[in-house]
């Protein structure tokens, strides 16, 4: 397939990663004497609602751009609530009535979500999508929906009825109105399906960023780490205030500083809760999860978000290989004890707390 317009999206996300990631390269690493100055091999398109970047620094070819967007667009096709031909589109057209049989793709992403949605006792639920339309924030379409509308759309969310029989690969509504969303979850699947077709191609170094999505293939040219920037949340995107050093790690962030709607002076961020049917209320205003898998990433950031900050970090330190930079709107910074020495905070309004 030859890349098309959709490939070649110009776009703000590139030049914000890329330049993060140089300055601070440049600027703090006490080996910069080593870094190579070119830029990598980059495309840029749009997928599954959002600017996808893929930066590759060594063995880049048009084929494997072109191949790696074939992924993309192929996971987009299945699992879009956008495209009304989409397997889920499906899925939520007969919800009520029939199973519906569907890719392995779908089917893992399904039961990845739900395994989130209960670990996280539905703060995080796959089903919340009646009310992400109904609210509709960061399109055309924005409203404060009245109260009569928002309980409505409540009672048609609930994980646990999202039917999934394994042997024959079906998934099932139990509900009429019931409408799956795997925007909260989707991305990540996509970043790691890229990120083991460029292993597969022997790409040892490339950054992946879906909408801010980010996955550190291997390590920088020179053998380091990456220093990744994590964004202000009080700045527009492009301005950070701490980094961390990773290789071959997923770095997700949930925030309600991008998305959201204004109305009579209140702002209303795109972070729903399905207990409330509003914009989830808490002290923070970013996490980010740092994981191997950015699967786990992506649902997990959404996840420990709606928690708030001392049951979202209780529930961090119980997992394995995943980590969380907390900030709340008082600028105060808290991380788990994974980055205690792995995080360095470069703006000095931001106050690391040690609790």
């Amino acid at each position: 397939m030859r890349l098309n317009k959709k490939y070649l999206i110009p776009s703000l996300l590139i030049l914000t990663l890329i330049s993060l990631i140089f300055a601070y390269n440049f600027l703090f690493d006490n080996s910069s004497k080593n870094i190579k100055t070119n830029l990598p091999e980059s495309k840029s398109g749009f997928f599954l609602g959002t600017y996808v970047d893929i930066n590759l620094y060594d063995n880049s070819s048009e084929k494997i751009f072109t191949e790696s967007f074939n992924i993309l667009e192929d996971i987009e096709s299945k699992m879009s609530i956008n495209i009304d031909t989409s397997e889920v589109s499906n899925i939520n057209k007969n919800a009520g009535t029939s199973a519906l049989k569907v890719s392995p793709e779908t089917f893992f992403v399904i039961r990845k979500g739900l395994y989130y949605s209960s670990l996280s006792k539905g703060h995080f639920d796959i089903s919340i999508g009646s009310l992400v339309k109904l609210w509709g924030i960061g399109s055309e379409h924005a409203k404060v929906p009245s109260r009569e509308e928002i309980q409505k759309s409540k009672n048609t969310i609930n994980y646990k009825n999202i039917l999934l029989d394994e042997k024959n690969q079906t998934v099932k509504l139990a509900n009429k109105g019931m409408i799956i969303d795997l925007g909260g979850i989707a991305k990540g699947y996509a970043a790691d399906k890229i990120s083991a077709f460029l292993k597969s191609k022997q790409i040892k170094s490339a950054i992946i960023n879906l909408g801010g999505n980010v996955y550190a293939l291997g390590s920088k040219p020179n053998g380091s780490t990456w220093g990744i920037g994590i964004q202000d949340p009080f700045e527009p995107r492009g301005k950070h205030f701490g980094i961390i050093h990773v290789k071959n790690k997923s770095i997700v962030t949930s925030g309600i500083y991008e998305r959201f709607l204004e109305k009579d002076g209140k702002k209303y961020h795109h972070i729903l809760s399905p207990f409330t049917g509003y914009p989830v209320e808490t002290s923070l205003v970013s996490v980010t999860i740092i994981a191997d898998n950015s699967i786990d990433a992506d649902g997990l950031s959404t996840t420990i978000f709606s928690l708030g900050l001392n049951d979202g970090k209780k529930l961090v330190e119980s997992l394995n290989g995943i980590d969380a930079i907390f900030v709340n709107n008082k600028k105060e910074v808290y991380v788990t004890s994974g980055l205690k020495n792995n995080f360095l905070i470069t703006d000095n309004y931001f106050i690391l707390n040690d609790n």
